[in-house]
């Protein structure tokens, strides 16, 4: 039997409800017959299921009225709901219940009208003039009238949809700004949190994305997310082994010029400052200098490193994140602060840490002493090349 589009405004059952339903059908016979409008299931699509599964034929009941109202009233209830998606399924219901009011009202309208056209096609009668039948004209059913959505105030939707007036104000802006994810909310594809952080993430990014947002940035000379790999005054022990090199093949800065530098940072700003092991108290000072707030340090673990005489192996590089302002991240599934990834150049950082980055941020992206062309990012520093 087909299911009437009604039935489908509520989630099926998810496998281990539907198999505990079976199980009780088999144990105790079904209880409660299946209610059939237009012959079509309109309540009891699981116990329908249930009973296909153990080769029983249901017993059916008929309902000839709002099939949008019924479905609600038998099923607005029940516990596996979330407040947001029990408030989409009853804004679901009243809106196709009042298409469905309409469209009742259009039908009975237009049989009265062709009752009306057949009776004036009667014969005259003596006087000449027609006469028509006497039907009865009785006054067409009354339809309760909901306040429209315009006047209706959270706590009447809270009341009626059997939730509260936040769950109602957080699900109309997802249905007002995004309302294919309240689509998936309401037949429980996803989840309202979920649906609500990829509606504000993907607003983030829009702001931060607009060409007039990116092009007053360029103008001033800020960017929303920096990398920078500064030169640390780094200093080799001469080795016995290869390499054996004494100094770094690229100039230098001090503690002081580092601290000193001046980042294009926005108002809100996400940072990650490379540093070598020995210098990360020294990274926290230039922080510090740079009025940000640190977060976290990410580490890159890398397949084996440079091993200074008598002391461990450095098989990983520290990045510390730090941010200016309150600068959000637009993903933050699979985001780890610990990356593997193989070695390349001297000194090169990972395509995967920059292929994260863009990830989980928008907006301007600057890469600070970059020696390479790094896609999403401009380059800025002695050796920089033109960014693609």
């Amino acid at each position: 039997m087909e299911i009437h589009p009604a039935a489908e405004a509520f989630p099926l059952m998810d496998q281990d409800r539907l198999q505990a339903l079976i199980d009780d059908i088999k144990a105790h016979g079904l209880r409660e017959l299946i209610t059939v409008c237009d012959g079509r299931i309109l309540d009891g699509r699981n116990r329908a299921t249930a009973c296909k599964a153990l080769g029983l034929t249901p017993g059916t009941t008929t309902f000839a009225g709002d099939p949008w109202a019924y479905v609600w009233s038998r099923n607005g209830a029940r516990r596996d709901l979330s407040a947001e998606q029990r408030y989409l399924i009853w804004k679901y219901c009243k809106e196709q219940g009042a298409e469905w009011q309409a469209t009742q009202q259009a039908l009975k309208q237009a049989e009265m009208e062709k009752k009306q056209a057949a009776a004036q096609k009667q014969p005259r009668a003596a006087t000449g003039q027609f006469t028509a039948p006497q039907v009865a004209q009785s006054e067409p059913p009354a339809v309760r009238q909901q306040p429209s959505d315009r006047h209706t105030t959270r706590q009447r939707k809270a009341v009626a949809s059997r939730t509260s007036k936040s769950a109602v104000q957080r699900a109309d802006e997802l249905a007002k700004h995004r309302p294919d994810l309240a689509t998936k909310v309401r037949t429980g594809e996803m989840s309202a949190t979920k649906a609500r952080l990829e509606m504000q993430r993907d607003a983030m990014k829009a702001a931060l994305e607009a060409a007039p947002t990116k092009a007053a940035k360029a103008l001033a000379g800020v960017y929303d997310v920096i990398i920078l790999d500064p030169p640390w005054p780094v200093a080799f022990n001469v080795r016995e082994t290869h390499p054996n090199q004494v100094s770094l093949p690229y100039p230098t800065m001090t503690l002081d010029q580092i601290r000193a530098l001046t980042l294009p940072m926005a108002a809100d700003c996400h940072v990650w400052l490379w540093v070598p092991q020995h210098f990360v108290f020294e990274a926290g000072r230039c922080l510090e200098a740079w009025a940000l707030h640190y977060v976290c340090c990410f580490v890159w673990h890398k397949p084996g490193g440079m091993q200074p005489m008598g002391l461990p192996q450095f098989n990983c590089e520290l990045a510390l994140y730090a941010r200016k302002g309150t600068p959000a991240f637009i993903e933050t599934t699979a985001f780890p602060t610990c990356l593997a990834a193989p070695r390349s150049a001297h000194s090169a950082k990972p395509d995967a840490f920059y292929a994260l980055v863009r990830r989980v941020t928008a907006g301007r992206r600057l890469d600070m002493f970059s020696r390479r062309a790094i896609d999403g990012f401009d380059g800025w520093g002695h050796e920089a090349p033109t960014a693609s």
